[in-house]
């Protein structure tokens, strides 16, 4: 079986620019998901959406809480994804104090419909989102993925289990 690869995708993100000047010093930048993986460790956590009860009080506080683990693990970077804006992913990460896991917005859903992950959330009110995930990718290539279970449409909730950063964290550890 051929090592699955992570879709090609474009992020559009916000990228601070002091030369703007002003309240709001940020300008548009496009990144590619060969900038994001190539030659790199990366962990990607997918959550369904940012200000959300599970999502901000468990899965994005603790990858930011075992950040320097997973480092000292071996992992170059760390990413958050939502099928949310630059703007919502920023005030979010903002709002929880997050300092070292990076804040990558998939507004378009491209990169989690890509992935398989894309669910339908309208019974909610919260259109396509992304399934709950986490998974190691090296040099592009994606080496474990831990997706809850369950995957499905409209779901009455989403378990965090499987993708929660002990887990990363402990099969890390145990390569």
């Amino acid at each position: 079986m051929t090592p699955q690869t992570v879709p090609d995708a474009v992020f559009h993100t916000r990228v601070r620019n002091p030369a703007l000047g002003g309240d709001n010093p940020f300008e548009w930048k496009d990144v590619t998901s060969d900038e994001i993986f190539s030659g790199k460790t990366v962990v990607v956590f997918a959550l369904p959406g940012a200000f959300t009860p599970a999502c901000s009080d468990s899965h994005l506080p603790g990858y930011e809480r075992l950040y320097d683990d997973l480092r000292a693990a071996g992992v170059d970077e760390v990413y958050a994804l939502s099928v949310n804006d630059a703007f919502v992913m920023f005030q979010w990460g903002k709002s929880r104090d997050i300092e070292k896991v990076k804040m990558l917005p998939d507004g378009n859903g491209e990169f989690t419909r890509k992935m398989g992950m894309l669910i339908d959330r309208t019974a909610t009110g919260m259109g396509m989102r992304s399934w709950r995930y986490a998974m190691l990718v090296e040099d592009g290539t994606i080496a474990q993925l831990f997706a809850e279970p369950g995957f499905q449409d409209n779901p009455s909730g989403m378990p965090l289990d499987r993708s929660a950063a002990e887990v990363m964290l402990d099969w890390l550890r145990s390569r």
